[in-house]
């Protein structure tokens, strides 16, 4: 009897895997797939075993999931060189905890929706080409330990609700395009002790002053203006350089890149290799000997023949090679040909016509009836037949490829 309980109690166990296995939420593989979906390269293969078809994503690469096998808690797909978009569908996945897509090349817009991943501690977007401004949303990230945003083309003011992030740690933001103050909202009489932030000091701060236990922060190469917030000295002043702020100590920019940034208070910033002029002879810099002034001449105008000779020599070369194929006329070697596929199967209907029909159809190709910049529509009278349209396309050879060649078959079979 107690052999047969523990049979019942190990079917139970194993009935309770499967039904997990089973009831994997739809909505996180419709999310997966949709990522996909939006990743138009992807060079290393790295998403192949991401089948949409599959209703457990446990075992696709870059995917981690829960020990009972029931939601996705990582992704993680580094330097693979993907090429696409962020989809705002990555917000329904729940009861994520690290997403790690750093050394790809990722575009587009960081999704507000990623702000919904309460249990995320993990967000490593670096090293990508995403734009646009960071979302206020993610002050929703409330989990969050480290943010790596770094490297990329991000741009507007940051979002003071970054503040309520209590226990964010690590925040790399250096080699973007953002702009303005740096929103920490400390109070002035703070002292630089990342230590001050805790306590009755949190209560009564904004912004990333708030972030008590914020130790690594890097808001290098940006466009950020005003000073550096009190409550972040204590970060290294490699923190804060390429800005334009107004503590110059920390390498900032020159003024004619920080475009709309405040001038500094104080005297005006003074050249050290500038000397003053107060005692050279106001006409020293245009008394130049007259040979000199001769030399000049005869060399610029050297310079200038030689380029235009250049110029003209370049011209002449390029109209002397053609650089169009016409679908009619074939190049005289077959060396200069781009390799091409012809499907059979799919034009076996397709009417087909030879030059000289259409030359007389076309009345010698001079019948224009419309025209784009790379091709010309003719109209045509066939002997015997109704009209047709001849479209000549003008495209430079090497462009000419094998989906092109594929693709403009599929017209001509859609249209006949």
């Amino acid at each position: 009897m107690r052999a047969f309980a523990s049979l019942q109690l190990l079917g139970l166990v194993f009935g309770a895997v499967f039904l997990g296995c089973d009831s994997f939420p739809s909505k996180e593989v419709y999310a997966l797939t949709n990522f996909k979906e939006a990743i138009y390269e992807d060079p290393h293969m790295v998403l192949s075993d991401w089948n949409s078809l599959d209703s457990d994503p446990c075992a696709w690469s870059g995917i981690t999931c829960s020990m009972t096998r029931d939601y996705v808690i990582k992704i993680n797909i580094s330097g693979s060189s993907i090429r696409g978009f962020l989809v705002p569908d990555l917000g329904e996945l729940t009861f994520l905890q690290e997403l790690t897509l750093h050394g790809n090349r990722l575009l587009g817009i960081l999704p507000k929706e990623l702000g919904l991943l309460k249990y995320l501690n993990i967000l490593n977007l670096g090293s990508n080409e995403l734009t646009g401004p960071i979302p206020p949303e993610f002050g929703n990230l409330t989990n969050i330990v480290k943010i790596n945003l770094q490297s990329n083309g991000l741009s507007g003011k940051l979002p003071p609700e970054l503040g309520n992030l209590g226990y964010l740690e690590e925040l790399y933001l250096d080699r973007n395009k953002l702009q303005g103050t740096v929103p920490a909202g400390g109070n002035k009489g703070l002292t630089s002790n990342a230590s001050k932030l805790h306590g009755m000091y949190a209560s009564n701060l904004t912004g990333l002053c708030r972030s008590s236990q914020l130790r690594v922060a890097d808001f290098s190469y940006n466009f950020f203006v005003g000073s550096i917030p009190t409550c972040l000295e204590y970060l290294p002043r490699s923190s804060f350089q390429g800005n334009c702020l107004q503590k110059q100590e920390s390498k900032q920019r020159a003024a004619d890149m920080c475009v709309g940034a405040p001038p500094s208070k104080g005297r005006p910033a003074v050249n050290p290799k500038h000397k003053p002029t107060k005692n050279v002879p106001k006409h020293s810099d245009t008394s130049k000997p007259a040979w000199l002034l001769a030399l000049e001449v005869v060399t610029g105008t050297m310079v200038c023949s030689l380029v235009l000779v250049a110029v003209v020599t370049g011209l002449q070369k390029c109209n002397s090679k053609s650089s169009i194929i016409i679908p009619w006329k074939k190049s005289g070697s077959v060396k200069d040909h781009t390799t091409v596929y012809i499907d059979s199967e799919m034009l076996k209907d397709v009417a087909r016509f030879n030059r000289q029909e259409l030359e007389v159809a076309c009345e010698d190709f001079s019948n224009i009836i419309g025209s784009s910049p790379d091709s010309l529509v003719y109209k045509g009278n066939m002997k015997g037949g109704p009209e047709i349209p001849v479209i000549s396309l003008c495209i430079k050879e090497e462009h000419w490829t094998g989906y092109l060649e594929l693709y403009f078959q599929r017209e001509v079979t859609d249209l006949s």
